[in-house]
């Protein structure tokens, strides 16, 4: 009888590994093609891992709580050899003697990723990483460091700005290996706990963000239009999603200003996707819309508040995560009225949107000052994509559509 290998999946673009929360069948029990047998977690998601095929779980080589790379083989199914063959999933894994084999010539060569203990294939775990990003980087900060200080921190994870607030003894400012040991022994005096796999991942994604050239524009709107329309429709759209509707309308009309610094080149977005940035547990996670251009408010009014759920369970679906131009933030919730967003490492724009609040407008019709709904719309760009005025005139075509929704 074949015995199919279950393999950990690519469950997302960039993600590395994912760490095993629950087996959802046992050794022995039958399942059917598609039906979820594990339940995985990466750093910002969790998802189910599928049988290949109808079949029979044959034994498990994994362990809750542990990390497994892309491509890892988790454990094995009896197959029928027809219901194998079907799907081109016949090639039987190989005997204990040829595994012992294959790991000689592993070593040989060099590779560790499997061993034997105890008779049986253990295949290697991994640390848990923050790969999972839509843009993977390893690069430390700027600063000069020496190759044994360099060692040592990849030894510890570390990154350059985890040094930032070492004074250094060393020639011109420089951090010492003994000025980075010192500040490695005051930390284990010091009070900590873990940082969770999302929180890790946000600071590696403004860490990496942090290293362009960033600046914001901003520019009051006036929000009682939009707050006329939401109260006439049937469907009632958040600020976020109007504010979303509004910026990808704006780059429909002008896709460059979300356009890519890759060297010497500028890349063009094929399309018009968004996301929006959605508060979870210790992080945020940001879904994205598609075509969000082509579609209006109401086809996307479902959507959204899909996938806000989704995330805030941390179960956002691999096509609604990557890929997206810009992002809307709306930081208004927290009743901020001003901020300053910063883009992912892979878009040139972010979109905020701060709270309402009454001010005084000057009616020139009435000669009189009359209370409107304000809001502060920021948008903080790559400045070495956008100049301040490209950025301006982008911000205020997205005012002037906030000022009509019924064009969204």
């Amino acid at each position: 009888m074949p015995k199919i290998p279950i393999i950990m999946p690519q469950l997302g673009e960039s993600i590395a590994e994912a760490t095993v929360i629950s087996i959802l069948t046992q050794e022995g029990e039958g399942v059917e093609a598609g039906q979820d047998v594990l339940e995985v977690e990466t750093n910002k998601a969790t998802m189910n891992v599928a049988a290949p095929c109808r079949g029979q779980v044959g034994k498990w080589l994994v362990k809750l709580n542990e990390s497994y790379a892309v491509g890892s083989v988790l454990g094995h199914l009896d197959a029928s050899p027809e219901d194998a063959a079907r799907l081109g999933l016949d090639a039987t894994t190989p005997s204990m003697g040829d595994a012992q084999a294959g790991s000689e010539s592993e070593s040989d060569s060099g590779s560790d990723d499997s061993s034997i203990e105890g008779g049986e294939v253990r295949q290697r775990s991994v640390e848990p990483t923050v790969r999972g990003l839509p843009v993977p980087a390893h690069v430390a900060g700027a600063s000069y460091m020496s190759p044994r200080m360099k060692a040592r921190m990849a030894e510890l994870g570390l990154h350059a700005a985890d040094l930032a607030g070492i004074a250094g003894s060393g020639a011109a400012g420089r951090v010492t290996i003994e000025d980075f040991e010192k500040f490695i022994a005051n930390l284990e005096r010091s009070r900590m706990s873990p940082a969770s796999t999302m929180r890790v991942a946000v600071a590696d994604a403004m860490r990496r963000s942090w290293t362009r050239p960033l600046a914001t524009v901003a520019l009051p709107v006036c929000l009682d239009p939009m707050l006329a329309h939401r109260k006439k429709s049937d469907l009632k759209s958040g600020p976020a999603l109007y504010a979303l509707r509004a910026l990808a309308l704006a780059l429909g009309e002008n896709s460059a200003p979300a356009g890519r610094l890759v060297g010497s080149r500028i890349v063009h977005p094929s399309s018009i996707d968004v996301g929006f940035a959605v508060e979870a547990e210790d992080g945020v996670l940001v879904p994205v819309l598609r075509n969000a251009d082509k579609r209006t408010l109401s086809d996307l009014l479902l959507r959204y508040n899909e996938l806000v759920s989704l995330a805030r369970q941390r179960r956002l679906p691999s096509d609604a995560t990557g890929g997206s131009i810009a992002t809307v933030t709306n930081f208004g919730t927290f009743g901020l009225t001003w901020a300053t967003p910063i883009p992912l490492p892979e878009q040139t724009l972010v979109l905020g949107m701060g709270a309402g609040r009454k001010v005084p407008d000057w009616n020139e019709a009435k000669g009189q000052f009359l209370p409107v709904t304000e809001a502060n719309l920021t948008l903080s760009f790559d400045h070495r994509v956008l100049d301040g005025g490209a950025a301006g005139r982008l911000l205020a075509r997205v005012a002037a559509l906030l000022r009509e929704p019924e064009k969204l």
